[in-house]
């Protein structure tokens, strides 16, 4: 039989100690106790001592008065009922204060021991000096824990000394020393079980903060990449709306016809716009694949160079388009990188250089990297110098956080012989390339 196999799985976890239900029934009757614990504190103490009265105070009570223990020869006395009870209720009800108050329920418990040990009296209360004990490792300042030891073993002591002479002295001592090492190890145990539940606690609670902070930070991220596709997709198509619709105006007096073509044009883009808008919000929704739910389109990559091309020219710029290498063969995220970067150039070039500019636009893929140059010659004749609004916006920062994606660089500036120039390098290079050059 494996240990994988499902049968021996099954046997090991019937076998352990918490599958049984009555180690089931103990754990929830342990966590009614915490909850009502937590309610009503003092009810459990009380609830203590109650116990020890009836288990321990009680049999003293009941014993003969003829002056002397039963059981222990002449070595113990046995004094009368109120003094019995003083001495109990010295030893018992400063268990009251034993949470609270540990090192203190413990020093007044020792004292009235040693009071009784110095009359010669032994009751069965006496076990309350172990319960404060208890109490004063589990819930007190563990640098006080060796001086209490070595109280709790003095007072144990001094009763071993009177024992009779038929139990040996080293027997008793040893005895006395294991219900102490008994009692300090349970208050161990419990305490570092519940530092354990404790930092078990903080620890889920850090990690369920730190989920809420990771889906704020995947939402912000996304409303992010939302932000920078809806100002891509709406600025570009509405650049090359407003420059179409001008133009139509304009040429409407003078060529009717090239108004009505500025018109089909604006309407193309417009459906194109459309288009790209319905395929994000498409890919946005949260939808059950049904067999007859309509079919997503791609995301534009380099093949749509060329129809991007075509409709600034149907603006008024010229565009002259190059390639190099193999753009075609890029990843589609590299392809959606690229071809966002070039809109967002073209969109820039359209908007602030005009529609009687020049635009020279070379794509160009060498090795594992990729060079966009975009260059417009500026508006009409202005020859050089930079372009008022030509680097405002959010088009440049958006050019950047795509190229940062592909460990890429953008520059952007006006050109030495006139008009604005952008130059793009994204790196290709993997991950793990790059680390093992480092």
């Amino acid at each position: 039989m494996s240990l994988d196999d499902p049968a021996r799985t099954a046997f090991a976890e019937a076998d352990l100690p918490w599958g049984h239900p009555l180690a089931g029934g103990l754990s929830r009757f342990g966590r009614r106790i915490k909850l009502g614990d937590r309610r009503h504190p003092w009810v459990l103490d009380t609830a203590l001592i109650v116990l020890v009265v009836v288990m321990f105070c009680l049999p003293d009570m009941l014993d003969g008065d003829d002056g002397r223990r039963r059981g222990f020869d002449n070595s113990f006395i046995h004094l009368p009922w109120p003094a019995t009870i003083a001495l109990q209720a010295g030893l018992v009800l400063p268990l009251l204060w034993r949470r609270r108050r540990p090192t203190l329920a413990f020093a007044l418990i020792a004292a009235v021991f040693f009071v009784q040990a110095a009359l010669g009296v032994w009751l069965r209360a006496d076990v309350a000096l172990l319960i404060s004990l208890y109490s004063l490792v589990l819930h007190g300042q563990l640098r006080r824990l060796p001086a209490a030891c070595a109280v709790t073993l003095a007072a144990l002591g001094l009763f071993a000394l009177r024992l009779p002479s038929q139990v040996p002295v080293l027997d008793a001592l040893f005895v006395l020393f294991s219900t102490i090492t008994a009692a300090v190890a349970l208050g161990f145990v419990v305490r570092i079980r519940r530092a354990q539940l404790a930092v078990l606690r903080d620890r889920a609670a850090r990690l369920e903060i730190e989920r809420d902070q990771r889906s704020k930070l995947a939402a912000a991220a996304e409303r992010t990449r939302v932000a920078r596709e809806m100002h891509d997709i709406i600025g570009h198509n509405l650049s090359v709306i407003i420059t179409l619709a001008d133009g139509g105006a304009y040429a409407t007096e003078l060529a009717p016809e090239r108004g009505k073509q500025a018109l089909l044009l604006i309407g193309d883009t417009g459906r194109q716009a459309l288009g790209e808008l319905r395929r994000m919000l498409g890919v946005l929704r949260v939808q059950t694949a049904t067999p007859d739910a309509p079919e997503l389109s791609p995301q534009p990559g380099v093949a749509d160079l060329d129809a991007l091309c075509a409709r600034i020219r149907a603006a008024g710029p010229q565009v002259v388009y190059r390639t190099g290498g193999e753009p075609a063969a890029l990843d589609r995220g590299v392809q959606l990188t690229v071809y966002r970067i070039v809109q967002e150039a073209l969109t820039n070039a359209l908007k602030h250089a005009g529609h009687d500019t020049r635009v020279e636009l070379a794509v160009n893929v060498e090795d594992s990297r990729v060079h966009i140059d975009c260059h417009d010659t500026g508006p009409g004749e202005i020859a050089a110098g930079p372009v008022p609004g030509h680097d405002e916006g959010h088009g440049l920062a958006g050019m950047r956080e795509r190229a940062a994606l592909y460990h890429g660089t953008v520059t952007a500036g006006p050109a030495p012989g006139g008009g604005w120039t952008v130059r793009v390098t994204l790196d290709l290079t993997p991950l793990d390339a790059i680390g093992g050059a480092a």
